[in-house]
């Protein structure tokens, strides 16, 4: 069993080029440490999911954020992220306050032509090992 309680992870398309950068950024801007990895392909995020009761993997098509035991997806994840960063990204937040309806109609047509318009790798990347620790 994952531990889960105080506890903020990242599950993302590992294939994703564009998923993949974005992985980059947040380690280097998290300086703080508090957001552990996990890809979407991986054993850790199908235990992680199954801990959490997520029967339905449809809205697992490339990001999800779990805190504290709550898992939120696409533009709520990607805000609550940038939430925790360092700098000025965590300014993004503010975009909470557009409707999810909308937020969310942005972020599906972004991850709809992730593939297209970034590419996608033959196999998951692996963690450098300065970044191991970070990784489920």
């Amino acid at each position: 069993m994952i531990p889960l309680k105080n506890t903020s992870i990242i599950l993302f398309d590992g294939v994703c080029n564009l998923c993949n950068a974005s992985v980059q950024f947040v380690i280097k801007h998290d300086k703080k440490k508090r957001l552990l990895f996990a890809s979407l392909q991986s054993d850790a995020a199908t235990k992680i999911l199954l801990q959490l009761n997520q029967k339905s993997f449809k809205n697992f098509d490339s990001i999800v954020l779990i805190e504290n035991e709550v898992v939120y997806f696409k533009s709520d994840a990607a805000l609550r992220i940038a939430k925790n960063l360092n700098g000025l990204i965590k300014l993004c937040y503010i975009f909470i306050i557009i409707p999810k309806p909308l937020r969310d109609g942005i972020y599906n047509y972004i991850a709809k032509n992730r593939y297209k318009w970034y590419g996608k790798k033959e196999s998951c990347r692996l963690p450098s090992p300065a970044e191991a620790d970070r990784f489920l």
